[in-house]
């Protein structure tokens, strides 16, 4: 097989990588705002693989792509019924004689798994039932824009433990900040990555079934809607359990005077979050959006250099 890198885990970089692509992020979106041209992925095509609907990371995937030189390809699940017309490992190989890399967007993260086993190309992770890393790199992204800094912070998520506080989590083993994680008792996220996060000594995380005590001096204060998609049926019951871990302007004046607010869209108003703070002046959460852009580009450029 041919030398190459994935991103399926933020921690499939290590913290210095990690540091790399988010200053790249940076001179790409610099680069961009003044109509400079950077073609890293001239001649190439990537194929993007949905099956999930999505605004921001197709949208963001597409536009990104064709800006750093390259064609994407747009795949839907009923186009190649991956893993069930034929298998994954046989359709990876026949994708790696066509394309220049894969971003798949899907429910199995075990299927992302085994297609990067099998292609010959980079794989990049767009979304799984388990984690979210590009996502949150452009999260990370975000915070620095606002801080300065990466670390020696502490970012509170409330809400559900899903894939958005699985994907902090993989990231909290590399750089180091306090993680606090509002939720009730029975929506926790990855109890084994919260174990792995406190061995790794780089971070702090923390569960916490007090509101006011998970945004307490907060720099970062993150939301997500209360059921993922795939799990609407669950909407109600989470909604209730959840209620008290609303980010609303009462429970935001516990958190640092200069906090942000960050959400990784879309939303679900007047739910997780109130309009008064998604639209208010902590709220980052289009710059945020934007940024998804810059550091997807930015990671790509990084697995080119790494073929």
């Amino acid at each position: 097989m041919r030398p190459h890198r994935d991103f399926l885990h933020v921690n499939d970089f290590s913290r210095e990588e990690i540091i790399e692509t988010l200053a790249l992020a940076r001179e790409l979106k610099d680069r961009r705002n003044s109509h400079e041209d950077i073609r890293p992925l001239a001649g190439q095509t990537w194929g993007l693989i949905f099956h999930k609907p999505s605004l921001r990371t197709r949208i963001s995937f597409e536009v990104g792509i064709g800006e750093l030189g390259g064609h994407p390809v747009y795949i839907t699940e009923k186009e190649i019924e991956l893993g069930k017309r034929e298998t994954i490992a046989d359709a990876a190989q026949v994708l790696s004689r066509y394309l220049g890399g894969i971003m798949i967007r899907t429910f199995s993260h075990a299927d992302v798994i085994e297609l990067a086993k099998y292609a010959d190309i980079p794989i990049v992770n767009g979304l799984t039932d388990f984690n979210h890393p590009c996502q949150i790199m452009a999260d990370i992204q975000t915070v620095h824009e606002n801080f300065g800094r990466y670390e020696d912070l502490r970012i509170t998520y409330l809400g559900d433990g899903n894939n958005i506080t699985n994907s902090w989590l993989e990231l909290a083993q590399e750089l180091s900040f306090e993680f606090v994680i509002g939720t009730a008792e029975d929506t926790l996220p990855d109890m084994k990555l919260v174990d792995a996060v406190n061995k790794s000594g780089k971070s702090r995380a923390i569960i916490e079934h007090d509101p006011v005590a998970a945004v307490k001096g907060s720099h970062v204060v993150y939301t997500d809607v209360w059921a993922s998609m795939g799990q609407k049926d669950q909407a109600d019951a989470k909604a209730r359990k959840l209620q008290p871990f609303q980010v609303n302007e009462k429970l935001m004046q516990h958190a640092d005077k200069n906090h942000i607010v960050l959400h990784c869209l879309p939303a679900e108003r007047g739910k997780e979050i109130t309009d008064a703070v998604i639209d208010g002046p902590h709220s980052k959460v289009f710059d945020q959006a934007e940024n998804r852009l810059h550091a997807q580009k930015a990671i790509l450029t990084f697995l080119m250099e790494k073929m």
